[in-house]
């Protein structure tokens, strides 16, 4: 098995940590598991991981605007050509 070094933010570096005491395994063995149940979940787990947190998070938007998109796209102008 090769190395690989690697900086981790210190809250992680505790989970980590503690998991591995919890556990009796290495702080290795730790995060390669994470890493492997990762990867095993697939892409679409780790990229709604990543947006999760600004889901929902945009103020003074319709409550319909996925459904009734064409019309406030209409509304607002986009896709008339401009005069120029």
């Amino acid at each position: 098995m090769k190395t690989l070094t690697v900086r981790l933010p210190e809250d992680l570096i505790a989970q980590i940590e503690a998991e591995s005491q919890r556990r009796r395994l290495s702080k290795s063995d730790v995060v390669r598991e994470r890493l492997t149940t990762r990867r095993s979940r697939g892409n679409r787990s780790t990229l709604l991981d990543a947006v999760v947190d600004v889901i929902g998070s945009v103020d003074e938007l319709p409550s319909d605007l996925s459904a009734r998109k064409k019309k406030y796209l209409k509304s607002s102008g986009y896709g008339s050509k401009r005069s120029g």
